[in-house]
């Protein structure tokens, strides 16, 4: 699931011919599979905002710019770190002007695909849980899922609540439904693909 890490794109050590560059510029990147399109609008527009000067490139100027609106001022090091960063891992060159947008697509990819779904999920639900339990209320739950960030619909609280994790009491265990989350994920990434006909 969120868990699953993937090797470096940064492919042979050798360098790329002038025909390969062209047409890497030309062919489509596979990072934008891995997000929805309206998960794209966003990184988009968080892209733009960062892109003062609009020019498709997060340059060095675009960062002091941003961070001095924000009233931050970045150290060279983290300058440096911030503009070398290539996906994979790799190593700029010295020749690039900054980071474009499917740069910048591929490392949040890389980063998202490195968090820890399980323990992401066991926090998000502890900040409700006062006490600690692995259990929560099911209203309060009901409102957050409704109200906060991407929200869900009735029908689909209801079949979240209306399950076996939910107890008389009214309180949702999501300690023990995380488990089985998990438990299914895993059983799901093992299962070797569907034949072709």
């Amino acid at each position: 699931m969120m868990n699953t890490r993937y090797g470096s794109l940064s492919g042979s050590l050798s360098p790329p011919s002038k025909l390969t560059k062209s047409r890497s510029r030309r062919e489509p990147s596979g990072v934008f599979t891995l997000f929805q399109p309206a998960q794209i609008q966003q990184f988009k527009e968080a892209f733009s905002l960062v892109d003062q000067d609009g020019d498709g490139m997060v340059t060095e100027a675009d960062l002091k710019s941003i961070f001095s609106s924000l009233g931050i001022t970045p150290s060279r090091h983290m300058m440096d770190s911030l503009l070398n960063a290539r996906p994979g891992g790799e190593i700029a060159d010295p020749h690039d002007k900054g980071v474009n947008f499917t740069m910048f697509l591929t490392m949040m990819g890389e980063h998202l695909l490195e968090l820890d779904g399980e323990q992401d999920l066991l926090e998000a639900f502890e900040c409700f849980d006062e006490n600690d339990e692995g259990k929560v209320k099911c209203e309060e739950l009901r409102k957050w899922l409704s109200e906060v960030g991407d929200r869900m619909d009735n029908q689909e609280i209801d079949r979240l609540l209306k399950g076996p994790f939910t107890d008389r009491q009214g309180y949702f265990n999501y300690r023990e439904w995380v488990k089985v989350l998990r438990v299914n994920v895993e059983e799901e990434e093992q299962k070797p693909p569907p034949a072709k006909r």
